[in-house]
């Protein structure tokens, strides 16, 4: 039996502890962007709503949780430049204000890429396929108009999107049936030409998979070698609950830190839905029909698979700060559950959770095991 005076001592200590406690859960991060100070930056691609002000709710996520951002689509090919002589800057010109009033590091997506690209890029007025010496001409007058629009307020560049196939060969996308392997090349030095500050991202998903990974190792491998001005590898990270493992997540980022690249999480969400037999991929123009079964979650997210997506995430951001000295930023795709593209991909008409903000733009479970794995961290 402990004495009088030994109680006390002993209530006076656990009400140390308990004060304690309070006041470090008071002075926690309570927004991402804080949360990961010192780490990496943070972020989410933004779609036309936010970047013109209409979604204000939208908004008020991206400004108070994220230090970074990207643009979903108003930077590709088909929309900024839509035919050979109209460039069209204004929903840019908006994205890049947006990022600026809110003192963001600003990411550009995307210079070269084999989808959303009007097909007179690589066609003459007659019909006929483009030389190698006038694709190379209209790949450079693109990437030094963009990018030389946007010279010292655009930060980073995604120069080159999903040039592999699964199997780590090169795809055989108009580029490189036209140019050859080098257009990759010729992209990263006209994009540094045209911002010599700019740091330039070659980005791609699957890359967990070894023989993609093989792939693109020895690509990168390529690039250094010849002096391309490559800063680092984009890992999409268009992930489900079993893909990637966390072994994998891991030795990917490992086998490009070993090169001396930096890497960034380029387009994070975490698929829930039936994938209808296909294995992993991030190809937009997918399509499958409707089927019974591929969509389970229509009315809404049972709570048993809420808890299953926080703990995904939370395994995720712990192979992130693992390496956070490689690791410069992590971007989700889309802010909350509502603008996801996976919503309708592949199958139309789909409802997809993937994020961790869902469609009130309310905060999930996942969203508070991401903030508990950066607390991790902090000293106790």
């Amino acid at each position: 039996m402990l004495s009088k005076s030994s109680t006390n001592a002993c209530l006076v200590i656990s009400l140390s502890l308990i004060l304690a406690g309070t006041a470090a859960a008071a002075h926690a991060p309570t927004s991402l962007k804080a949360a990961f100070k010192g780490d990496f930056v943070i972020g989410a691609a933004l779609n036309v709503a936010q970047i013109t002000g209409k979604d204000t709710r939208g908004d008020a996520i991206v400004t108070s949780q994220f230090s970074t951002i990207s643009p979903e689509n108003v930077l590709k090919w088909l929309l900024v430049h839509p035919q050979p002589d109209k460039y069209d800057f204004a929903l840019p010109d908006q994205y890049v204000a947006f990022g600026q009033k809110h003192h963001m590091f600003i990411v550009g997506h995307n210079l070269v890429w084999h989808n959303q690209i009007p097909a007179w890029v690589f066609h003459d007025d007659k019909g006929n396929l483009l030389t190698r010496d006038a694709l190379l001409a209209r790949m450079r007058d693109h990437i030094h108009t963009v990018v030389g629009r946007y010279k010292g307020k655009i930060q980073s560049w995604d120069v080159v999107n999903e040039a592999l196939n699964e199997d780590g060969t090169m795809r055989d996308s108009f580029w490189h049936k036209i140019i050859g392997d080098d257009y990759i090349e010729k992209a990263f030095q006209y994009a540094h030409e045209a911002d010599p500050q700019a740091q330039l991202t070659y980005n791609d998903y699957n890359l967990e998979n070894e023989p993609k990974r093989r792939g693109a190792i020895a690509l990168m491998k390529k690039l250094l070698a010849e002096g391309i001005p490559i800063t680092s590898i984009g890992l999409q990270n268009h992930d489900n609950l079993t893909f990637p493992s966390v072994e994998q997540e891991d030795a990917t980022i490992s086998a490009f830190e070993a090169l001396g690249l930096k890497v960034v999480i380029s387009e994070l969400d975490i698929n829930l839905l039936p994938k209808g037999g296909l294995q992993p991929t991030a190809d937009v123009t997918l399509k499958i029909d409707p089927a019974k079964g591929l969509d389970p979650y229509a009315k809404g997210l049972p709570d048993e698979v809420q808890q299953q997506l926080a703990a995904r995430y939370a395994d995720l951001f712990r192979v992130f700060l693992k390496h956070r000295g490689t690791i410069t930023r992590v971007t989700f795709w889309n802010v909350a559950d509502g603008d996801s593209w996976l919503n309708d991909w592949p199958v139309p008409g789909r409802k997809n959770y993937p994020l961790l903000f869902d469609r009130a733009d309310q905060p999930k479970p996942a969203f508070d095991a991401v903030l508990r794995v950066a607390a991790e961290k902090r000293p106790h």
